[in-house]
């Protein structure tokens, strides 16, 4: 079991934290520093570099040789949820092909269930996810499609992230028809809901919502303040990603099939590209060509997904390993898209990287570097868990 550190107890009090194996900074001015230290003061890195070079501090934690990472910024999830959808992925891997629907089994569950219940789930993924070196995490609705629902939760979920993203448009509720749906996303649903959110999202998508609808409720929400992300060609070509870069989406999540000119309006945009090999993973679908993106000059991000039906996994690690095995990135390439690209994805600056003034949030591995997360799948890498 990892061990988890509060920094903010710290107080005015220096801490060096030293004789780190590999240092994975995320900085890209210097990403990696071998037989490294820090600082850590007033809940921020105060210094870093080569450890005979380091500064004298109040207290010292010797790592004794162990890697150190940022921490992971998971920038895709979905964790306000009821019940569970064991009985669609058995169906999966029994040779049952993915299409999605199962969202309204989850939407039936959450609607019935009590603010205990789903606050407790919550609280349950954020620890297994902070277990396993996540410090960053995005929070997605979507599991509600109900003005109230929708609303409760991102209240929910405010209680443990500031990254709150609105998808009411996360499918078309059985009982309504698409176009009242969409007024009153864009309406009623968007004016309660963006009071508790930072972001707006769509699952712009074959038996989503389509191009059209996914601007202009994309469009509603930059009004109302938001800023915009997509689901998007997670099953199919389609316009998710062009309309991401044209509206300065931070994220297009999934990419999973991309045309020769997605690639390139992701490489020449600042959309980040957002891949989630656990859904891959979970569906038995083809992965997102990650070498394509990055050979192009793409941003990427990894994350984790987690979700009851498509992705149930808490665990970065294991999306790092996926990402090096299935998508063909190096150790490096995926360690860095866990870390900096999903603080990119975010556009944060000051998470997903270890530099002076970043937020003091590093994680302790029971090796000496981060390729062990690849190297060694399904191990339990994660010894400490600096956070405040």
């Amino acid at each position: 079991m990892s061990e988890f550190v509060d920094t903010s107890t710290f107080g005015a009090r220096s801490v060096l934290v030293d004789n780190i194996g590999l240092l994975y900074t995320g900085d890209p001015a210097r990403e990696e520093i071998p037989d490294a230290a820090l600082v850590i003061q007033d809940g921020q890195v105060a210094w870093v570099g080569p450890s005979g070079e380091a500064p004298d501090a109040d207290d010292r934690v010797d790592v004794q040789g162990a890697g150190v990472i940022p921490g992971f910024v998971d920038s895709h999830a979905h964790l306000v949820f009821a019940g569970d959808r064991t009985a669609e992925f058995n169906a999966r891997m029994s040779g049952q092909a993915y299409t999605a629907g199962g969202i309204r089994t989850t939407v039936a569950a959450t609607r019935a269930a009590s603010r205990e219940t789903l606050t407790g789930r919550m609280h349950d993924l954020v620890a297994e996810m902070r277990a396993q070196g996540t410090t960053t995490v995005e929070i997605k609705s979507g599991y509600g499609l109900t003005v109230e629902d929708e609303r409760r939760s991102l209240e929910y979920a405010r209680e443990v992230t500031e990254e709150t993203t609105f998808l009411g448009a996360h499918v078309v509720p059985a009982d309504m028809a698409a176009d009242d749906y969409v007024r009153l996303v864009t309406g009623e649903m968007l004016a309660a809901c963006a009071p508790y959110a930072k972001w707006v999202d769509v699952f712009c998508e074959r038996g989503a919502f389509d191009g059209d609808q996914t601007r202009e409720i994309l469009t509603s929400g930059i009004k109302a303040g938001l800023l915009p992300r997509i689901h998007a060609n997670q099953l199919t070509e389609g316009p998710g990603v062009q309309l991401a870069v044209e509206l300065d989406a931070a994220s297009a999540d999934h990419c999973t099939h991309l045309t020769d000119a997605d690639v390139e309006a992701l490489a020449s945009g600042n959309t980040v590209a957002t891949l989630l090999p656990g859904a891959e993973f979970s569906t038995r679908s083809p992965y997102p060509d990650a070498r394509r993106l990055i050979d192009a000059g793409a941003v990427v991000a990894i994350a984790t997904d987690c979700n009851p039906g498509s992705s149930f996994t808490s665990s970065m690690p294991f999306c790092v390993a996926l990402a090096v095995r299935e998508m063909r990135m190096t150790p490096l390439e995926a360690i860095r898209a866990a870390t900096y690209g999903g603080a990119r994805a975010l556009r944060r600056d000051d998470v997903g990287v270890l530099r002076p003034g970043a937020r003091a949030d590093l994680v302790v591995l029971d090796a000496p570097s981060y390729v062990h997360l690849a190297y060694r799948p399904g191990v339990p890498l994660i010894r400490t868990v600096f956070s405040s």
